[in-house]
């Protein structure tokens, strides 16, 4: 696909008058922008009067995929002034950020709260259809999928803490692949499928970490810390590429990601077979948090990313 961009057609929220773990306020308007590495410019793709979460490209860079009323959208992004196309779930509704496409795009899952009190996790046809479940336990939120379509990776709350598991794409076992007591959150698969990056409370802020992709080991043991700067990074998103890790990251002091206020996208290089210390590279900052980059959302050909801005 194209993703070229010819410049900067969305200005910025003014970044005042937002303590850090402020609540946030309703969501007057919400934009969907797509990031052009290479030109380093970006272009408002879509804006709604009313709250739209976290793009998720399709395989073949055609289309993003978005929630807004507790339903899924699919977004065509090559095409001017393109609406948003209702994926059809049936009577399946209460739909929130956490969702994305199979590896082969042929299938989509996604977190739901429509019947349980609680999120749980289901995939559906691409196309559309009957929704079926794969983690009924509440509350649990899908990620992303392994390169190999096999696997979701899914952070759920189990005995009082959030961590991470992986659950057979059909249904099954879900295999827990941490144990530690901070809360884990945002697991991501790097494309080599060697990896699981995620999120993590664990060393006292909020920071980047990694694990093998089959779990962290006993005493998690095996998970080995990304970014330690004073940010609150949250989020991280492996290029389809397997150069570039890119994250949401919050003010220092920020306790959780629910909010809506000053964030930045940052990124790092992706680590080889062993982690060394890297300064993160400020990408782009807005009016955003919860629901801007909560899933992957690197375009196919890794020349660009899509996020979501906010006006309040």
């Amino acid at each position: 696909m194209n993703t070229r961009v010819v410049g900067v057609v969305i200005s910025l929220a003014v970044l005042v008058g937002i303590s850090v773990g402020q609540e946030a306020n309703a969501v007057k308007k919400s934009h969907i922008v797509v990031f052009d590495l290479k030109t380093k410019t970006q272009r408002a793709v879509y804006s709604a009067d009313r709250l739209i979460e976290a793009p998720n490209w399709s395989p073949d860079g055609k289309q993003l995929l978005v929630n807004t009323g507790g339903e899924l959208f699919l977004l065509p992004v090559n095409i001017e002034n393109a609406a948003l196309e209702k994926v059809n779930l049936g009577d399946l509704a209460k739909c929130n950020n956490d969702k994305g496409f199979s590896p082969d795009g042929k299938l989509i899952a996604f977190s739901s709260s429509a019947k349980a009190h609680g999120s749980q996790v289901f995939t559906v046809a691409a196309s559309g259809g009957l929704p079926q479940l794969i983690v009924p336990e509440t509350p649990s939120y899908f990620h992303g999928f392994s390169p190999d379509g096999k696997w979701l990776a899914v952070v759920a709350q189990r005995e009082g803490n959030f961590d991470l598991f992986r659950v057979p794409v059909g249904g099954g076992a879900q295999e827990r692949l941490t144990t530690d007591a901070g809360y884990d959150d945002g697991p991501d698969y790097s494309p080599d499928g060697k990896w699981i990056y995620f999120n993590s409370d664990r060393s006292g802020s909020w920071d980047i970490w990694r694990m093998p992709a089959d779990g962290a080991g006993p005493n998690d043991a095996k998970a080995e810390r990304i970014t330690s700067d004073e940010g609150e990074d949250w989020f991280p998103h492996c290029s389809p590429n397997g150069k570039t890790l890119i994250f949401l990251t919050f003010p220092k002091g920020t306790t959780g990601h629910n909010g809506r206020g000053p964030v930045k996208t940052r990124m790092v290089a992706m680590p080889g077979a062993t982690v060394s210390a890297t300064r993160p590279v400020e990408v782009t900052s807005f009016l955003g948090g919860q629901g801007s980059i909560n899933v992957n959302s690197w375009a196919p050909d890794s020349h660009a990313f899509a996020f979501v801005t906010y006006e309040q």
